[in-house]
């Protein structure tokens, strides 16, 4: 089995025109030589992505599927854009070769870019990777260096300042994904009243903004087939916009499935973060917190926004399962993860609350101390 994920056959009803394609690429001066090999790629939820192999290149399409509202998670123009301006500063994301918005081509706007031939990892390690414990750990800090790279790009004065503004990002995330809980919701899961109003009050006052990727997870990352810990790679940019990066971090963390965790978070599971070598949530929060010398005034708003964040996703999907737009059963339970991340967000909360009512206690010592006669 091979450790490269070539696509395989493609889906029923996303087929694709290679031939309007091939017609529109040589329009754009681009050297096609032999037949195309088309295969789809199964990963991601959002946009369709297709691998085009001929005998001098090998590059990849991407375009919203059928039916789609035009917003950013489609957005495969701004995507497209993204990259391109990104990549004198941050060479990892895939070369661009080309984009199309014009409709008579295949009826959607679409791109293609040069395919980078490497590792995506899913929930588990490839028993032929055969890594040590060490080899688990460098990989660990690679992808958070990564990360960091990305949140130090000079993004003021280029073109990339087009992509946000990072205005008031915290409070309108915050809204924006509390409208979308309360338009999902259905009766078997909580109503996140307490966590939302306890969001709401705790604010940052001050936020850093920078680019931010906003999906940051293993499996958007390529590794390098000869040496696996490296990162060569970093895909899906529909949702890249100007944020704060503790924000992007919290809602990473949300995904980041710990062997300690309960059957419920570990059945949820979609990238290797179990194994040994790899950080744990705080190791991961105090690791970013040292290299980017970033030092939040109360750093569980981030996690717990993340946590209600993955909330929301998962019970969007449920939603459209529990009113039978969807015959998916591998969301069925989804609900109960919707449940799950509930009670950490709470057992968060609770945890930062006693730890302020700790210092309190000793800030109090402290001064009857200073004023004792």
């Amino acid at each position: 089995m091979s450790l490269i994920d070539v696509g395989g056959k493609i889906r029923p009803g996303e087929e694709l025109d290679i031939l309007a394609v091939e017609q529109w690429l040589k329009t754009q001066g681009v050297d096609l030589q032999g037949e195309a090999i088309v295969t789809q790629y199964s990963g991601g939820k959002s946009n369709w992505t297709y691998r085009l192999r001929y005998e001098n290149i090998d590059l990849v399409l991407r375009r919203p599927p059928k039916g789609h509202k035009l917003n950013r998670a489609h957005d495969v123009v701004r995507e497209f854009q993204i990259q391109k301006n990104l990549a004198d500063f941050y060479p990892v994301v895939p070369e661009m070769i080309a984009v199309c918005q014009d409709h008579s081509v295949i009826g959607c706007d679409f791109y293609i870019m040069k395919r980078i031939k490497g590792i995506i990892l899913r929930s588990k390690l490839p028993p032929e990777l055969n890594f040590s414990e060490k080899q688990v750990h460098q990989l660990c800090v690679n992808m958070l260096d990564k990360l960091i790279q990305l949140h130090q790009v000079p993004y003021q004065g280029t073109a990339l300042e087009n992509f946000g503004d990072g205005q008031n990002y915290c409070r309108n995330q915050l809204e924006a994904w509390d409208r979308r809980y309360t338009k999902a919701r259905t009766l078997n899961v909580p109503s996140f009243k307490f966590v939302r109003k306890w969001l709401f009050e705790n604010l940052p006052q001050q936020s850093t903004t920078c680019l931010i990727h906003n999906d940051w997870r293993f499996d958007n990352l390529i590794l390098d087939p000869q040496q696996p810990t490296e990162i060569i790679g970093v895909l899906d940019w529909e949702m890249a916009t100007l944020g704060d990066p503790l924000m992007e971090l919290g809602t990473a963390l949300a995904y980041w499935v710990e062997p300690t965790d309960n059957m419920i978070f570990k059945s949820t599971r979609r990238q290797p973060t179990h194994m040994a070598g790899m950080f744990n949530r705080k190791q991961v929060v105090e690791y970013y917190l040292e290299k980017t010398g970033l030092s939040p005034e109360n750093w569980t708003f981030y996690e717990v926004f993340g946590l209600f964040r993955l909330a929301v996703v998962t019970q969007q999907i449920y939603y459209r399962y529990f009113h039978k737009h969807s015959a998916n059963p591998a969301v069925k339970n989804f609900w109960m993860v919707v449940q799950a991340l509930h009670v950490r967000a709470l057992k968060l909360i609770a945890q930062h609350k006693l730890k302020d009512h700790e210092l309190a206690q000793r800030y109090k010592q402290k001064l009857q101390g200073i004023l004792k006669p």
